[in-house]
């Protein structure tokens, strides 16, 4: 497998390691390539979009032509997992002009709707697909305010939806690769398979 990480910015090493750890507790052979230029997308079969500065991210993803090839990407039904400013890249309305999203998910959102640096908090999330809570890192979180039909919420907070799920999308506003748990990568990429903690990992 051939994972992408959008790496124009944010945390990108963070969710180069948890995707070879997501892959390495399937037995799966995982490349994985930082994308900061087009060209890359086409060839892999998945991608992950991290977290950053949605409205620096979404401006290079323009400048460099990779925002319509990570259209084309998922066009052809192949997976990607978007988290905190990946999300509201990825969203189709992040009530903020200066973000061009890309307008692969149906979601409304609002950014750093939970709070600044000092407010980021951990909370024990109950994922649809998991058997167990999810450890969520929340810093600088955007808050999907609206979903579209076509959208599962298969997570909330406190009555709001923080991950969904439409299509070959994944998308969360809070950070799985800053945990060692890799389930949330594994549910994403891996989905008919078990997701494997990482106790279980180690085993």
């Amino acid at each position: 497998m051939k994972a992408g990480v959008i790496a124009v910015q944010g945390d990108v090493s963070e969710h180069a390691a948890a995707i070879r750890r997501a892959a390495a507790a399937h037995d799966v052979d995982c490349e994985v390539e930082a994308i900061r230029t087009s060209g890359v997308v086409g060839d892999c079969d998945v991608l992950l979009m991290p977290g950053g500065e949605s409205t620096t991210i979404s401006r290079l993803l323009a400048d460099e032509g990779i925002d319509t090839e990570i259209q084309a990407h998922v066009a052809a039904s192949k997976p990607i997992l978007a988290t905190c400013a990946g999300l509201i890249v990825a969203a189709s309305d992040a009530k903020d002009d200066r973000v061009q999203t890309l307008d692969l998910l149906d979601v409304t959102v609002d950014r750093n709707a939970f709070g600044r640096q000092k407010d980021s908090f951990e909370a024990p999330l109950d994922i649809t697909g998991l058997d167990e809570p999810f450890p969520a890192v929340f810093i600088r979180a955007p808050l999907i305010d609206a979903v579209d039909e076509d959208v599962d919420v298969i997570a909330d907070w406190e009555d709001n939806p923080v991950a969904v799920r439409q299509g070959p999308i994944v998308a969360t506003s809070f950070h799985p690769e800053l945990t060692a748990d890799t389930r949330l990568h594994q549910l994403a990429f891996f989905r008919d398979k078990q997701a494997v903690t990482p106790a279980e990992a180690d085993q």
